[in-house]
């Protein structure tokens, strides 16, 4: 158990900030910083009395944009695409909320 846990730290120990925030990179004499939304999980079972056991990860890289430096000042620019992509879910519920309420006030 000690060797599975100690691999999957392996694995695992380059998700986070050096995921999030990419290495640095100039272009045109600006320098650009991409940034990403980052998650990961994992888990595992234990032997039972029938002898199964298993586990499994995942996890998804979501990039958000760049930050640029132009003229010594940092800039955030969004990717739209993913901003859109993080919006459908709150535009759909948002949807929801306003039916379910316009349909409670006429009841």
């Amino acid at each position: 158990m000690a060797d599975t846990f100690a691999s999957l730290v392996d694995t695992f120990k380059n998700m986070g900030v050096a995921r999030a925030y990419g290495t640095p990179v100039n272009l045109g004499g600006k320098e650009i910083v991409p940034v990403a939304l980052v998650s990961f999980g994992f888990g595992g079972g234990m032997e039972s009395e029938e002898g199964a056991s298993g586990g499994g990860g995942g996890g998804f890289v979501l990039p958000l944009g760049v930050y640029r430096t132009v003229n010594g000042i940092p800039a955030f620019r969004p990717n739209t695409i993913a901003v859109l992509a993080c919006l459908v879910p709150l535009v759909a519920v948002a949807g929801r909320a306003a039916r379910r309420a316009i349909s409670a006030t006429r009841k």
